[in-house]
């Protein structure tokens, strides 16, 4: 449109009775910076000499004053007109119609018509209102394409509104975003984008300013950038929603057995992408939404990796994360038993991560698989369970304490038992005196003798023997998760609530007759 708002109100007609007739729309509106153009007719009579035509305003004195427009060369026009003002008609035309551009407030007024030349006259009963009113249009943006992350695209930014014969406009573009300029009208202004993820719903401005009048009007636009999932992020929580962390991708993560475990997937996308999950097991899991997966109760068969898939029609992208299951730290044993060659002792612990198991002797270790002449361990381990053995073929001179030792991951379990001393083990298992053992063989020849009341004396002592204690019992409590009881242990015998030990008969019925000896023959 190449004129602005026009608001004809009555077409004025004046006819004098000499021939003398004006036509013009009698009032106008006008955006300001923009144009307005006004049509208009006069009707004098034949001259043959020159007839120009002026436009004034109102009030102005048509021989000193100044027009705002006319077609006479000599005559010149009031300053702040100039260029703004045009009479469209020739030197002895009928057409008097006013082209006002770049509008401004000052403009706003009543003008009127005057010939002049050959011809005089003024047209004061047929006056043009013009009126000047603040700019309400803004510019236009057009996008050519949809904006693809990575394609070039054109954006056109236009006032049509605008008059081409005006003062051209400047325009001047706005944006984040990768820009070059591209071709350039006087209505008219291109732009080449090259839109990237983080474009998008940034702003984009075209502002377009008349210099004419000073006025500066703009549109912002948002964009939108169409791209494919990227940044992607898995939030977890866990235990009672005291634990909430952001992970990035292929972080691992550690959480105790029993406790409720969230995945959300999270990613970044235009448009939004649909949310999978893909888990190491076939166990069921719950998906309150498509992007969380939801585990009440973590077992150690949920570990593994946990991987989300986001895909659009740009593309598809993943996320995972490895989860560690860590189970409480159990210790079963230690529990003993004479068998064979010497006191046999197992101990077994279960954990997640796996456990190791050790011994501890007094100050000393025992761990691994090693073995000497007084000792012999031998460790294993499968999954989350680990077993060891000791056994023990030494002398004890004194009280020893023997713990089964169990760490997983910065924990550590100890279970403790008290061995002790007594009559001295021999590998065979039982109780003997050397000494009194080759003074019976001395004596022996000389004592047949004494033999009946030998007899009678071991069936005496073997009697009471049975009814007494010869066991002295000591218990230590063990610091384990299976609160286990200490035990008790001697060279001859262990006591503990899961250890059931009796003391060998066989024992007794030796020990009686050098016990015997011993007495009546003294050394």
């Amino acid at each position: 449109m190449r004129w602005a708002w026009l608001l004809p109100l009555l077409w004025a007609g004046c006819l004098a009775t000499d021939g003398y007739s004006l036509s013009v729309t009698g009032s106008v509106t006008v955006q300001e910076g923009l144009c307005v153009f006004v049509a208009c007719q006069v009707q004098y009579p034949n001259s043959k000499g020159p007839v120009f035509g002026y436009w004034f305003r109102e009030g102005a004195n048509i021989f000193s004053g100044s027009p705002v427009a006319t077609n006479d060369p000599q005559r010149s026009v009031l300053k702040e007109a100039q260029g703004r003002f045009y009479l469209m008609g020739k030197e002895n035309s009928h057409n008097c119609s006013l082209d006002i551009r770049d509008a401004q407030k000052i403009d706003t007024g009543t003008y009127f018509f005057r010939l002049d030349g050959s011809v005089k006259y003024s047209f004061q009963k047929s006056m043009l209102s013009v009126l000047v009113i603040a700019l309400t249009e803004v510019p236009n943006i057009q996008v050519t394409s949809t904006l693809v992350s990575g394609n070039s695209t054109k954006l056109l930014c236009s006032v049509p509104w605008a008059c081409e014969q005006g003062t051209p406009p400047i325009f001047s573009w706005m944006s984040s975003a990768l820009t070059s300029l591209g071709h350039r009208t006087t209505l008219s202004s291109e732009l080449n984008l090259t839109p990237r993820p983080q474009d998008n719903g940034t702003n984009l401005t075209c502002q377009v300013n008349l210099p004419g009048t000073g006025v500066t009007v703009e549109r912002t636009q948002q964009l939108s950038v169409i791209y494919a999932p990227q940044k992607m992020t898995i939030r977890v929580s866990w235990g009672d929603d005291t634990g909430t962390k952001v992970l990035q991708s292929g972080a691992s993560l550690q959480i105790q057995e029993g406790e409720s475990l969230s995945l959300v997937c999270m990613a970044d996308s235009n448009p939004p992408a649909v949310l999978s999950w893909e888990r190491p097991t076939q166990k069921p899991f719950q998906l309150s939404t498509p992007a969380e997966l939801q585990l009440p109760r973590a077992e150690l068969e949920d570990q593994g990796k946990y991987i989300c898939q986001a895909q659009n029609s740009q593309g598809a992208q993943t996320a995972s994360v490895s989860l560690s299951i860590r189970s409480l730290l159990q210790l079963l044993g230690p529990s003993c038993s004479f068998e064979g060659q010497g006191l046999h002792c197992s101990c077994s612990s279960r954990a997640w991560p796996a456990p190791s198991l050790r011994w501890r002797l007094g100050e000393g270790v025992l761990e691994g698989n090693s073995s000497n002449g007084s000792f012999t361990v031998k460790s294993s381990s499968a999954g989350q369970w680990a077993n060891s053995s000791l056994i023990l073929s030494m002398e004890f001179s004194s009280n020893h304490r023997l713990s089964c030792e169990a760490w997983s991951d910065n924990r550590v379990q100890r279970a403790t038992i008290l061995l002790v001393s007594g009559p001295k083990v021999s590998q065979a298992g039982k109780s003997e005196t050397s000494r009194g053992t080759v003074l019976g063989a001395i004596w022996g020849a000389g004592l047949m003798a004494l033999l009946a009341v030998c007899l009678c004396l071991i069936f005496f002592t073997v009697k009471v023997l049975r009814k007494k204690s010869a066991l002295k019992v000591a218990a230590t409590k063990g610091n384990h998760l299976a609160k286990n009881p200490a035990s008790t242990i001697n060279s001859a015998s262990i006591t503990s609530s899961n250890i059931a030990l009796g003391y060998p008969i066989q024992v007794f019925a030796q020990a009686c007759p050098l016990f015997l000896l011993a007495k009546l023959f003294p050394t």
